[in-house]
């Protein structure tokens, strides 16, 4: 089936989808390439909240693969403007990497550390290569005595590595955080709709005439069936085709492909 025709935006992951790490993926460049001849919008949706948009822009065009800013949306970027929208220059205790804190800051929120008798808006929490205790204890802090509510930028429990392995994601320092607190958090990225109702919304699609690609069931395909979008799995990441077949219909991807080069 040529489902570009049908298609007038096509929405990527990145991770397990064009590349692994920094390990690209045979194939990614040129169906993104199909996708813009066909006349597609295309877009570049990602739950991972540690790098900025900007150096994603990098990264695509060292694999080949020419995109915009605009282009490129991610998980610390839309809970960065969803809070400043409700809570402008709030006081923010974060757990993650840079790319969060330069969404957060961009924004107009505080990134501030947890002091014992002070207030908290929010606590954010992302994937973070160089968690400690001490950024565990202080989002403990900020939710159960500083009053902040508690916000996850995903909920990834892995990420894919290269050679097919996988590492703990932000979903597992969420995890944590949450089994400290018994608060459970409000999450922003995927399968949450926020990310890709900003897209159907700023191209004017229908949902019907958008695909989701992506190499999770659990993120990638559940959002675009929470919109009733078409979805898309390649097995080039985390999900494989067995559990994409067991799955029920809120998860299950309307294609399974090995690998973007069936993308046309």
């Amino acid at each position: 089936m040529k489902v570009l025709a049908d298609c007038s935006v096509v929405v990527f992951d990145m991770d397990g989808v064009l590349w692994t790490m920094d390990e690209p993926i045979t194939g990614a460049a040129e169906a993104v390439a199909r996708c813009r001849s066909a006349g597609c919008a295309v877009f570049f949706l990602t739950n991972n909240s540690s790098r900025t948009r900007d150096s994603y822009v990098q990264k695509l065009a060292r694999f080949g693969i020419a995109a915009s800013r605009d282009e490129v949306v991610t998980s610390a970027q839309a809970t960065a403007a969803i809070l400043a929208a409700e809570r402008p220059s709030g006081r923010v205790v974060m757990v993650g990497e840079d790319g969060l804190r330069d969404e957060l800051t961009a924004a107009g929120l505080r990134v501030v550390p947890y002091r014992e008798g002070e207030k908290v808006d929010y606590v954010v929490v992302g994937w973070d290569r160089g968690l400690t205790y001490e950024k565990l204890a202080q989002a403990h802090g900020a939710v159960v005595r500083g009053g902040a509510t508690f916000i996850a930028t995903n909920r990834d429990v892995t990420y894919p590595d290269a050679g097919g392995r996988t590492l703990p994601g932000g979903g597992s320092i969420v995890a944590a955080v949450a089994a400290s607190t018994g608060v459970e958090p409000r999450t922003i990225g995927k399968p949450e709709p926020y990310t890709l109702q900003w897209i159907l919304d700023r191209t004017g699609s229908a949902p019907e005439q958008c695909l989701v690609v992506g190499d999770r069931l659990d993120t990638d395909v559940a959002l675009g069936r929470r919109l009733r979008a078409w979805t898309a799995l390649v097995l080039t990441g985390v999900s494989t085709r067995e559990e994409a077949e067991a799955a029920p219909e809120e998860r299950r991807p309307h294609f399974v492909w090995p690998d973007l080069s069936f993308l046309e």
